[in-house]
């Protein structure tokens, strides 16, 4: 007898499209991962020494805090307090394996059986999962075609009715690349407060989407109310480069935060502590090498934007932190096809828009920020090698 919430979720999508990729005999050279969201540079070697020290002092093989470690979480505060001009505790901060997990363990906190959870379409699959292995509704919000996939305040009003508990979003997108303006953050944190609904933002991006201005990416944490509607999630996985090590962050208010405990210590006790203690002690003196590598994955955005507009048929329809949001030509081939095509043949693997919502066959999802300018430049052949063939 197995849970018919489990059984029936879809197949893994990255190890499904991993899968396909595999059948590539590597006829026009290397395989072009665009696939997976994963850093192809080595995280700072002062925080491989760091893990290393920590993994190995057996003080750290006990059980840790299940809110987590105090250096991390103080580290964290001061670094949210700093970018937001907010004034986060470290009661307020539950690190996590990981932000799936945050996004997990939130959930099963915060949205009470029967209720509906309110996303986007497109929508980050596991977000989509999580809900429905909890049993939880979903109802979606189409995203704006015509202005980056990014959904209207209006839209999700008339969505939000007295099932709705919770409003999920994800900032900077994933999986369209986009950037929430503060100003349409701060219409649908209003409609929460007003509904009585807890907004949830994943910001697990947020480090990549440059910030010229100097301004915050939102001010949703100015006030007192934020406390009781808002729970912000983050990764330090792609920021720091260890997504193996599985290291998330949720940011609420402290009720939030005692109730997401209960939830962990059931689930993990908590997150591993080796990764916790190294970047707690490191986070403050990396922030010229994370700017750095932004400014490297900018190049890389320049370069796949020039790719595809010297490309016949294809056109981006989102671009921003990390992933952007592809129109193909290929009409006669749904988006799953497509991308077994592209994967098996032409080695290159971006991820079918079919897997994010409905009506997405026609886009793909290219994480261009995994891999280099040189590689980048590559992609454009292959994708004239696959039209010429379509011929």
């Amino acid at each position: 007898m197995l849970n018919p919430n489990v059984e029936n979720l879809d197949t893994p999508a990255i190890p499904l499209a991993l899968s396909w990729a595999n059948l590539y005999q590597g006829k026009y050279g290397p395989l072009i991962d665009l696939s997976q969201a994963v850093p192809n540079y080595p995280p700072h070697q002062d925080l491989l020494s760091g893990l290393a020290f920590a993994a190995s002092d057996p003080s750290n093989c006990g059980y840790g805090e299940i809110e987590g470690e105090d250096v991390l979480r103080d580290a964290y505060c001061q670094y949210v307090n700093r970018l937001y001009k907010s004034d986060v505790q470290r009661a307020n901060v539950h690190i996590t394996a990981g932000c799936n997990q945050a996004f997990f363990a939130t959930l099963l906190a915060v949205a009470p059986q029967g209720s509906h959870v309110l996303m986007t379409n497109p929508c980050y699959f596991n977000h989509r999962a999580t809900a429905e292995v909890l049993g939880l509704g979903i109802r979606y919000v189409d995203g704006d075609t015509t202005n980056g996939f990014l959904p209207s305040a209006a839209a999700f009003e008339s969505a939000l009715d007295d099932s709705v508990s919770v409003v999920a979003l994800v900032s900077p997108n994933n999986p369209t690349g986009a950037v929430y303006p503060n100003g349409l953050l701060k219409q649908m944190y209003d409609l929460c407060l007003k509904k009585e609904v807890m907004l949830i933002i994943d910001e697990t991006y947020r480090e990549f989407a440059l910030r010229e201005d100097g301004l915050s990416p939102h001010d949703l944490f100015a006030g007192s109310a934020w406390q009781s509607h808002f729970i912000q999630l983050y990764s330090f996985s792609k920021t720091y480069c260890i997504p193996g090590h599985r290291v998330g962050a949720i940011v609420a208010g402290k009720t939030v935060i005692t109730n997401v405990a209960k939830v962990m210590d059931n689930l993990q006790i908590c997150a591993p502590r080796p990764a916790q203690l190294a970047l707690g002690k490191q986070m403050d003196k990396l922030d010229s090498w994370v700017q750095s590598n932004n400014e490297e994955i900018a190049k890389r955005t320049e370069a796949f934007k020039e790719v595809i507009a010297q490309t016949e048929g294809w056109s981006i329809r989102s671009i921003g932190a990390y992933f952007a949001y592809v129109e193909h030509p290929h009409r006669d081939l749904d988006s799953v096809s497509l991308v077994k095509l592209l994967a098996s043949e032409y080695g290159v693997l971006p991820l079918p828009g079919g897997f994010f919502g409905n009506q997405q066959d026609s886009y793909l999802r290219v994480a261009f920020a995994n891999v280099g300018v040189e590689m980048i430049n590559l992609l454009g052949d292959r994708l004239q090698l696959l039209k010429r063939d379509q011929r």
